[in-house]
């Protein structure tokens, strides 16, 4: 893991601090980083965690540095969001082409035309169709099967059991910019990455985002149909099930067998309790509770839902 000095960051990123030069060796959130990374805050609604914080060094406006801990740095901005983009392309996995002869376990089967990047771990019976590109550190589990043409980024885990059929991409970068004052987006490297856990399967085309920092999830035995979209730093609970086209936006936190009917969604941020279904179309605005049924835009129980539909269905009928 290659570290920098605060010194070099704060050079490049146009910021000045007071303070040990300490060495930095990546970027988390608030209630995850350790003395050797750095935090920021640019959501008021995080404000508490401030005082909790173990980060090194945190990115904050002025009138929140006197509820930072002794011995965490304050770095002054008024663009804290911004500066965290800056600074996450010195943590970047550095692309190269160069690849290297993986690990096999017993029974493997790789086509002669599937690439792989360096240090690769695959385990027991793995199949491998052509065309795939497993990249660098990438690990897969016992049993598992990769279709024609699936694309695995680096640093992903997938487990034993798997299913990931063709087109699927796995841990390619979460979408996420940073604004400048004149309007240009500025990226925010995604240095997290994804895992998925045993007997998952992935339909056709299917994409999993990697994380900001830390880990998109998919758990244990989970399964996603076809053209399903899961944004960044999501964490999709244990047999959840989703149809075509349904789309997840980022730190979207699902329990489990959770249930999304074709072209539902959600917004990100938000959380959805185990056993909740979301019907087809289904729009979710909200956090949503476990155990219950939900149709409509913005998403409300299903019952409820009915019921609007038929007043309007007569409203519409009665003005005929």
């Amino acid at each position: 893991m290659k570290k920098y000095k605060l010194s070099e960051i704060c050079k490049e990123i146009d910021l000045e601090f007071d303070g040990e030069d300490i060495e930095i060796d990546g970027l988390h959130t608030l209630d995850e980083a350790t003395p050797s990374q750095i935090s920021f805050l640019h959501d008021k609604r995080y404000v508490s965690s401030l005082g909790s914080t173990k980060a090194g060094a945190v990115l904050l406006e002025e009138r929140y540095t006197d509820m930072l801990p002794n011995g965490t740095i304050a770095l002054v901005t008024d663009e804290p969001y911004l500066k965290l983009a800056l600074a996450s392309k010195f943590f970047a996995h550095k692309i190269v082409t160069k690849g290297g002869h993986p690990n096999l376990g017993d029974g493997c089967d790789i086509d002669k035309r599937v690439r792989f990047g360096k240090d690769v771990t695959l385990g027991d019976n793995v199949t491998v169709m052509a065309s795939a590109y497993i990249g660098d550190n990438v690990t897969i589990g016992s049993n598992t099967i990769i279709y024609p043409n699936v694309t695995i980024y680096h640093n992903c885990e997938i487990g034993s059991n798997c299913i990931l059929h063709a087109g699927v991409v796995i841990g390619s970068d979460g979408y996420g910019f940073a604004h400048t004052k004149d309007g240009r987006h500025i990226k925010i490297y995604q240095n997290g990455n994804t895992i998925i856990e045993d007997e998952v399967e992935i339909g056709a085309n299917s994409t999993v985002d990697r994380a900001v920092f830390g880990s998109t999830y998919i758990r244990k035995g989970t399964k996603l149909d076809n053209l399903v979209q899961i944004g960044h730093n999501c964490d999709i609970g244990e047999n959840t099930l989703m149809a075509g086209q349904a789309g997840i936006a980022g730190s979207t936190t699902m329990g489990r067998n959770v249930v999304m009917g074709g072209q539902s969604g959600t917004a990100g941020h938000l959380s959805i309790g185990d056993f909740a279904v979301v019907a087809g179309k289904g729009g979710v605005t909200k956090s949503l509770k476990g155990g219950k049924t939900y149709a409509g835009f913005p998403a409300i129980e299903h019952k409820l839902w009915l019921k609007l539909q038929a007043k309007l269905s007569s409203l519409v009928k009665r003005k005929k």
